[in-house]
């Protein structure tokens, strides 16, 4: 039986990067990954953890909303947070299923001074690399952790592990259940 998974995103790159993700944790089943847009309900440049847990779990509950019948719904929200006077990026995954609840946090870093200073310019965090590194649509390809590090970590394989992370509570049922406290509730 094939499941049906809604990213809450068009972006090719949070697209493969759940395919990828549910591919390794559940190996063998079957999936179809359909990409929807749905608000965050946030600023376009989210500039804290909060808001970016926000924006993730804002697009998990529109994507239920707007596609009740699916298996999976998966809201995925990069963001910055200024700590003293620099930034660090990261993302938050939110992944439902009518029974479960899985999050998990992307590992951070911080931005280059040149980016920073773009940022609190008032330009997103894409358009800025973009700016930065000569490119077009960075954010649909490599983002900013692809351009800073030669692509050793793409954005898609950023996304990766934390899409795992938060699947975890789904790959082990049996102790995640008890005391579920569901997003959209």
């Amino acid at each position: 039986m094939t499941k049906k998974v809604i990213i809450a995103s068009k972006n090719p790159v949070k697209i493969n990067s759940v395919k990828i993700g549910f591919e390794k944790i559940f190996s063998g089943q079957n999936f179809e990954f359909v990409g929807i847009s749905v608000p965050s309900q946030v600023s376009d440049q989210p500039l804290s953890d909060e808001e970016t847990f926000l924006g993730a779990k804002n697009r998990c509950k529109n994507s239920r909303i707007e596609v009740p019948e699916a298996d999976y719904w998966i809201g995925i929200e990069g963001g910055i947070e200024i700590i003293g006077d620099e930034m660090q990026v990261f993302a938050w995954i939110v992944i439902e299923s009518k029974e479960m609840l899985g999050k998990a946090k992307t590992s951070l870093f911080y931005l280059p001074k040149k980016i920073v200073d773009l940022i609190n310019q008032g330009y997103e965090l894409g358009d800025a690399n973009d700016m930065v590194f000569n490119e077009n649509n960075v954010k649909q390809k490599n983002g900013t952790v692809g351009m800073l590090t030669d692509d050793v970590i793409t954005r898609t394989s950023y996304y990766v592990d934390a899409v795992i992370l938060a699947l975890i509570p789904f790959k082990n049922p049996e102790i995640y259940l008890e005391g579920l406290d569901i997003v959209s509730n």
